[in-house]
């Protein structure tokens, strides 16, 4: 199957922001879910930035991770993508190497 179709056809993940019946979430209005989906797009490129990488909204269905080279792939949910970013790099990436949690806090601290 190609990526499209895997996209296009691919059950929710439990990171995804969606109301579903029977499920608590404050996240019952398209509005909120879309600004917790930009959230998310946002911590993680926190993260990613130190790396190298950028992760990106794809019609709120996926994600699109690329490199400072402008390699990039669709990556289908956040469960995917740190064995993506570790793919495109060719070295492991770690989001909770203490050394980077560290230069984050320090950073933050800054501003």
């Amino acid at each position: 199957m190609c990526a499209l179709c895997g996209v296009l056809g691919g059950a929710g993940h439990w990171t995804d922001a969606v109301a579903r019946p029977g499920v608590f979430t404050r996240n019952a209005d398209p509005v909120e879910r879309r600004r917790e989906r930009t959230q998310l797009v946002a911590g993680a490129n926190r993260i990613l930035g130190a790396y190298g990488l950028a992760l990106g909204d794809w019609q709120a269905s996926a994600f699109v991770l690329s490199t400072a080279t402008g390699k990039s792939e669709i990556v289908d949910h956040l469960g995917h993508l740190w064995a993506t970013a570790e793919r495109l790099l060719g070295r492991p990436c770690d989001p909770l190497d203490p050394a980077l949690i560290a230069r984050l806090e320090e950073r933050d601290n800054r501003t």
